[in-house]
C-alpha cells in the first residue's frame, strides 16, 4: 500500500489456504495525479496451492503495471487481455478494482465475477453492500466493466474482499457476507485501526485463500 494522506486509512490482510507458503488471492496498489488519487485491485486467482501461487506471482506483476500505466476504465479489459493471451489450462480470475479520489472521496467501484464490496456509513453505522457485474477475467475476449460511483465521507469505510472470506460449502454467499460483516462490528471497537489482520482472522474458509482490503476515511 502506498503511503497516503492522513486521513486516509488503508490495510491489507492475506491468508493461504491451510497455512500454506503460496496463495492465489493477492492485492495490487499504487497511486496516481501526483498522490491524489488511489488505484487498488483484489485478485482471486483460480486454483489452490503452488500452481495458484506461480499464476498469482505472474498475473500480480502484470497487473501492478497495468494499474499505474492505464486509465481507470481500461484496467480490468486490459487485465482480462492479459489472462487470454497466457492460456493457462486454469487460467481464470475474479477481481475487484477501486479507484479513489484521495481529495473528495468520490470512487469507482468494477468487479470481474467477484464478491460485492461493502460501504459502511459513518452516520447511520450500517453496511451496505455495493452490487457490481462484470465477467470473470481470462474467459472472455472484447468485454467492458461498468462502475458504480460513490463517495465517502469522513468516517466511512470500504471493505473489499476474495469469496474465501465469505464462501462455504452448501452456505449462501448473502450469508457469509452477513457473518463478516456482524463480526466487523463485533471487532470494530471504535477504531479501523488493525481491523483487516483482525477480520481475517477470524472469518473464512480455512481452506480456501482470503485477502480483505479496508479503505477507511478519517
Amino acid at each position: 500500500i502506498p503511503r497516503l494522506p492522513s486521513n486516509w486509512l488503508v490495510e491489507s490482510a492475506l491468508s493461504s489456504a491451510g497455512g500454506s507458503p503460496f496463495a492465489g488471492d493477492f492485492v495490487v496498489a499504487t497511486t496516481r495525479a501526483d498522490g491524489s488519487r488511489l488505484e487498488v485491485a483484489v485478485v482471486d486467482v483460480s486454483g489452490k496451492g503452488e500452481a495458484a501461487g506461480t499464476r498469482a506471482l505472474q498475473l500480480s506483476g502484470a497487473m501492478g503495471g497495468l494499474l499505474g500505466a492505464l486509465p481507470p476504465y481500461r484496467f480490468l479489459p486490459a487485465a482480462n487481455d492479459y489472462l487470454l493471451q497466457r492460456d493457462w489450462d486454469e487460467g481464470f480470475a475474479t477481481a475487484v478494482h477501486l479507484s479513489l479520489d484521495l481529495t473528495t472521496g468520490d470512487y469507482e467501484l468494477r468487479t470481474a465475477g467477484h464478491p460485492p464490496p461493502v460501504h459502511r456509513s459513518a452516520g447511520s453505522g450500517r453496511w451496505q453492500v455495493i452490487k457490481t457485474e462484470g465477467p470473470v477475467l481470462g474467459l472472455i475476449d472484447g468485454v467492458s466493466y461498468e462502475p458504480v460511483r460513490g463517495r465517502l465521507s469522513s468516517g466511512d469505510a470500504l471493505l473489499l474482499y476474495t469469496d474465501g472470506m465469505v464462501e462455504e460449502p452448501r452456505r449462501d454467499i448473502e450469508l457469509g457476507i452477513d457473518e463478516m460483516l456482524g463480526a466487523a462490528e463485533q471487532l470494530f471497537r471504535r477504531s479501523f485501526e488493525g481491523l483487516a489482520e483482525r477480520l481475517a482472522a477470524k472469518v473464512g474458509s480455512r481452506d480456501d485463500d482470503r485477502a480483505l482490503l479496508l479503505v477507511h476515511r478519517r
